[in-house]
């Protein structure tokens, strides 16, 4: 387990404002954990969703094989973002808290090769078919 001063803090700034902020840190067991929360106030839209792509992008995340993750209950942004980045993510209530436990997709380069994959002028793009195999199956 980490000790609190190995937690890194990730902010996203409207102007010189903080307006989303998390704490994250990397744990036993291939497990990221992230504390993410937005200032009180108006925060403009999409900005919890970039603090959550700020913390999946992460080395020590992405290195990991699991996000155990807080946010506020009902901040439905950062939540779908989770979703959106993560697989099999569950949810629950704690007070005025939800935790979130998902799976984090394979390393960056293997998201890399799926991103790229099929693309005109790609190492892969373009191979013909194998003996026997139906082009385009």
């Amino acid at each position: 387990m980490t000790h609190p001063e190995d937690a890194r803090r990730v902010e996203i700034k409207d102007g010189d404002q903080t307006v989303a902020a998390a704490e994250v840190s990397q744990h036993d067991g291939g497990t990221a954990r992230a504390s993410l929360h937005a200032s009180s106030g108006h925060v403009p839209p999409g900005r919890r969703a970039d603090l959550v792509d700020a913390v999946v992008d992460l080395p020590e995340v992405q290195a990991s094989s699991r996000l155990e993750a807080t946010i506020p209950l009902g901040d439905g942004e950062t939540l779908d973002r989770i979703r959106e980045r993560t697989e099999e993510t569950t949810s629950r209530a704690a007070g005025s808290t939800a935790l979130v436990d998902a799976s984090l997709p394979g390393g960056q380069d293997d998201r890399r090769n799926e991103d790229q994959a099929g693309q005109p002028g790609r190492p892969d793009a373009g191979d013909p078919p194998a003996d026997g195999e139906t082009p385009g199956a």
